[in-house]
């Protein structure tokens, strides 16, 4: 790739407005993203928890355990990767390996959060966050240990479900000031606020359109129109693998056979085609 992979990331913002940028649990499915023309893709906490280590989103994976399977991503596609880094797992020491570590690794962008170290899913309930004084604390030092200017820094904060729009909005505003490139709002519910959203923050904003959240699913032309720079879906496919799988093991054991359902598998030619 001839420019960094940062680069490239922001660069796409620019020339695909809105960005799409698809959520992607392991480097076969950032393979198929590649295929279908995607520009863009994610490694998601909550995907590395669920796909790879059989565990709910709270926390409960590591920096190494995320990182592996970002190097597998990144070994299999050139598409720039935004990953999920939570809340940076730990102090600042924590917090500037991290960058570090997903800088060398060559993924493009990563989004650190305010909630506490032991976190929970965006679109559940019972969430709490730190203080706002910590999570600048939090953007500093990511923003500081980067070696490349253009590695993306992005800042989530849940602050919209817990404490309002505008300390939303204010938690924003000062993790820009601090450096924080772009900016996720975490379960944001309607077009008007993310208008408002887009309209007070002066970086890209992102909207997190996932399924059976707090956000409903809103289209590209509706967020275009709003102001929204980049719209993920971070467990998409995943949330669809896991009910073909479902209903196919079923199908095995309840009939004895998969013949009804061979016309929904990937066939052995289109599975070499993508590899």
């Amino acid at each position: 790739m001839s420019q960094s992979a940062g680069k490239l990331f922001r660069s796409l913002i620019h020339q695909n407005t809105p960005l799409q940028v698809l959520g992607t649990i392991n480097a076969y499915s950032a393979m198929l993203a590649a295929t279908v023309g995607a520009k863009a893709i994610y490694l998601s906490g909550a995907g590395v928890a669920n796909a790879s280590y059989g565990l709910p989103d709270l926390g409960m994976t590591n920096l190494s355990e995320v990182l592996e399977e970002a190097r597998r991503i990144i070994n299999a596609t050139e598409l720039p990767l935004l990953v999920d880094v939570d809340t940076g797992w730990g102090h600042a020491f924590n917090i500037a390996r991290t960058v570090k570590l997903m800088e060398k690794t060559g993924v493009a962008a990563i989004h650190i959060e305010d909630q506490v170290l032991a976190k929970r899913c965006g679109h559940r309930p019972n969430k709490a966050i730190v203080s706002m004084k910590e999570m600048g604390d939090r953007i500093k030092t990511a923003v500081d240990a980067r070696i490349d200017s253009d590695f993306v820094i992005m800042a989530r904060t849940d602050a919209y479900a817990m404490e309002g729009m505008q300390a939303a909005i204010e938690r924003a505003q000062y993790c820009v000031e601090l450096g924080a490139d772009m900016i996720f709002p975490e379960a944001i519910t309607s077009l008007e606020e993310y208008q408002e959203f887009t309209r007070q923050i002066r970086v890209p904003v992102l909207a997190n359109i996932t399924e059976f959240g707090s956000t409903p699913l809103f289209t590209r032309e509706e967020l275009n129109e709003v102001g929204v720079k980049l719209i993920l879906y971070p467990l998409s496919a995943f949330r669809a693998m896991s009910l073909a799988a479902e209903n196919m093991y079923r199908c095995i054991l309840e009939k004895g056979t998969q013949k009804s359902l061979v016309a929904q598998m990937q066939s052995r030619d289109e599975l070499y085609q993508v590899l």
